[in-house]
């Protein structure tokens, strides 16, 4: 029996050949000021540090199991991209109760804050499992988005102690000013899920 001819075809993805060693953005030449920027950091004169921390984060992906865990083969999803809603999450919920002056807001906020910085931990864990196994021009990119991250996590960390201190305003203000530090790790990290070449591949469906 044959399957139907209304039935849809079965899609999925490809990794394109990229002997350039350069991610979509170095590759794609012009467009948007963002991408242009993307450029520019891809080729960043960061080979030396590329190769000084590659052997380090690979030992992460070293195996075939961990590496298809990493890379969210089980749920279309890398992990990396998962973790980050813990993180990411809870400090901008922390700076929304930042608004409000009761003491549980206050009490909550600090909690959230707290546990960011936590979360941060094995998110970046994952992110060096994940940028180890990108081109040579994202992971460019990715140390400038590790650097943004470590930032955001220090500066929240200091939040974190301010507030224990009953430094609250203190605390507030550095986590306002982290938040900036989370949008440019956003939008970077935005581009490493997506800095790997791929096509979609019409498979159609076989005879059942």
């Amino acid at each position: 029996m044959h399957a139907s001819s209304n039935e849809p075809d079965a899609f999925t993805t490809e990794k394109l050949p990229n002997p350039s060693g350069l991610s979509v953005a170095a590759n794609a030449g012009s467009g948007g000021r963002y991408a242009r920027l993307l450029g520019r950091i891809e080729e960043l004169p960061l080979g030396g540090l590329v190769k000084t921390i590659e052997p380090v984060a690979g030992r992460l992906t070293a195996r075939p199991g961990m590496r298809s865990f990493f890379r969210g083969d089980a749920t279309g999803t890398p992990v990396h991209s998962i973790l980050t809603d813990a993180p990411f999450g809870t400090w901008w919920s922390a700076i929304f109760l930042d608004f409000y002056n009761d003491d549980s807001s206050r009490l909550a906020a600090k909690r959230l804050v707290a546990a960011g910085v936590i979360t941060a931990v094995p998110t970046a864990v994952a992110g060096w499992a994940q940028w180890s196994m990108k081109d040579q021009g994202t992971k460019r990119v990715g140390l400038v988005h590790a650097a943004a991250n470590g930032a955001a996590v220090l500066v929240y960390a200091a939040s974190w102690a301010a507030r224990e201190s009953g430094r609250h305003e203190l605390g507030v203000g550095l986590a306002r000013a982290g938040a900036l530090l989370l949008l440019v790790s956003g939008f970077l990290g935005g581009h490493l899920r997506s800095g790997e070449p791929r096509r979609v591949v019409k498979r159609p469906r076989s005879d059942i």
